[in-house]
């Protein structure tokens, strides 16, 4: 049987790529014409090599690994099993760079953790980094919780969908810009009413790509609002980025301060060797509106100054409990938009503190390093 390029591509009309639901040659996925040439096998006769290029849109596509499978199939079943068959691959988008070359024009990444869930930690999250953004630094929020992502609400732009732009030959997700921040989350893509049931494995890849895949830019501070506790999500990003340090935010409460003290062990295991940039109280007290000098200490008094103390990090700042911090976050207005307000004073003098620390940190500490993966 005589062979020629028609027969490779006819072969190929049969394949039906799972990105386009058509074929490969409707995708206009063969990048050129298929190459046949004749080859003398030792015991002689005549046999047939073939070497298709596929095109596919970035080196990280999901169905690549099964329609090259498939082409070589469909290759083999219409043109005789024992042609050769090789198939090479190509993307439109150039490779993702590698870890250690990610966000090479941002200056600082700040982890912002809590050891457990419900003491403020995105609220502190949304707030700083619209503080810094107001300070005039340029500044990017990543929404690290995949499982219970809260930013899109926070900011107001739950109907937003980010879209693709191609920078420097790769198509990449344009974060959304609120506030001045620049600002990207999985509740972008997934929808609010249904719960994410990933495993592991896909919750971490998704977060890679929001990193990796994003057009980030130039950022002086880039933040990671990271979920609660210690999880795959927290060693995907020790082993993807260089974290410049850590904000630890805790409410005063003895059971809070026990799991903070656990993030802070996290952040300073030799492994991982984290910087700890400072504790944020959070629901330091209570003061009622028609009472604005009192202060009622619900959860306890100064908590996490002690911990501060004992830990010998500093206390970078205490955010009082009042209810127009949950009204505005709710609202999609963070109390950090408004600096003439005590809640709105307290996010500046944050990031003002954080700015603080980073600098002295960066001055007088070596760079932080990735931490390594075991094969």
């Amino acid at each position: 049987m005589n062979l020629y390029p028609k027969l490779i591509m006819d072969a190929l009309a049969t394949v039906t790529y799972a990105g386009t639901k058509k074929n490969l040659v409707e995708s206009e996925m063969v990048a050129d014409t298929p190459v046949v040439a004749p080859i003398n096998p030792p015991e002689g006769g005549m046999n047939w090599k073939v070497e298709v290029v596929l095109e596919f849109p970035r080196d990280t596509d999901p169905f690549l690994k099964s329609t090259v499978k498939a082409a070589e199939a469909a290759i083999k079943y219409h043109c005789g099993k024992d042609v050769a068959v090789t198939v090479k691959t190509e993307f439109k988008s150039k490779p993702r760079p590698e870890v250690g070359k990610l966000l090479p024009q941002v200056k600082n990444i700040i982890a912002v953790s809590s050891g457990k869930g419900g003491v403020g930690k995105s609220t502190v999250s949304a707030n700083l980094a619209i503080a810094l953004a107001r300070l005039g630094y340029k500044v990017g929020l990543l929404d690290c919780d995949i499982f219970g992502p809260s930013m899109p609400k926070m900011f107001n732009v739950e109907d937003e969908r980010p879209y693709a732009v191609e920078v420097d030959g790769r198509q990449l997700i344009n974060p959304i810009d609120a506030y001045g921040v620049k600002l990207l989350s999985i509740g972008f893509f997934v929808s609010p009413e249904t719960a994410t049931l990933w495993r592991g494995g896909m919750a971490t890849n998704a977060l890679k790509q929001l990193i990796a895949d994003a057009d980030w830019g130039e950022l002086d501070y880039f933040i990671l609002d990271t979920p609660p506790g210690t999880s795959d999500i927290h060693l995907t990003l020790l082993q993807t980025l260089a974290i410049t340090g850590a904000v630890i935010v805790s409410t005063p409460q003895q059971v809070a301060l026990a799991d903070a003290r656990k993030g802070i062990d996290m952040y300073r295991n030799e492994k991982v060797n984290v910087p700890i940039l400072g504790l944020v109280e959070n629901m330091a007290w209570f003061t009622p509106a028609e009472l604005p000098e009192n202060r009622y200490y619900i959860f306890g008094k100064e908590g996490c100054k002690r911990l501060a103390d004992e830990m010998n990090v500093p206390l970078l700042a205490q955010i009082p409990l009042v209810q127009g911090i949950c009204d505005s976050g709710d609202r999609g207005e963070p109390a950090a938009l408004g600096s003439d307000t005590a809640t709105g004073l307290a996010f500046i003098n944050l990031a003002q503190a954080v700015v603080t620390v980073v600098n002295r940190r960066n001055r007088e500490q070596a760079p932080t390093q990735i931490v390594g993966v075991k094969p």
